[in-house]
C-alpha cells in the first residue's frame, strides 16, 4: 500500500511543539479529512494543543506502508508516527 506522509507540528499549550507524521493511503487527498484525523489523534493526549490547519500539516511524500502502518490504517483509517514532544 502506498501511503501520504502528512508532515505536522502543532504547539501544546505550554508553548512546546510537537512533531508528527499523520499517514493516510495515498488516494485520500481530502485535507479536512486528514486534518480531522490529526484532531482525533490530538484528542488521545492529556495535555491542550493548538488547531490544527494547513499552517500546521502539510503533504510531505509518499512512501511505502509497513505492515504496523496498513494495520493502522484498516482500523482507524490513518497512522501516526509520533517524532518529538508527543507525551
Amino acid at each position: 500500500m502506498k501511503i501520504a506522509v502528512w508532515d505536522t507540528y502543532v504547539k501544546r499549550a505550554d508553548g512546546v511543539t510537537m512533531h508528527f507524521d499523520i499517514l493516510v493511503p495515498s488516494d485520500v487527498t481530502n485535507e479536512q479529512s486528514i486534518y480531522d484525523f490529526g484532531m482525533h489523534y490530538l484528542k488521545t493526549k492529556p495535555f491542550q494543543t493548538n488547531q490544527l490547519s494547513a499552517n500546521e500539516c502539510r503533504l510531505c511524500h509518499i512512501e511505502q506502508a509497513t505492515a504496523d502502518m496498513i494495520a493502522d490504517i484498516e482500523k482507524n483509517g490513518y497512522s501516526i508516527i509520533e517524532m518529538a514532544n508527543c507525551n
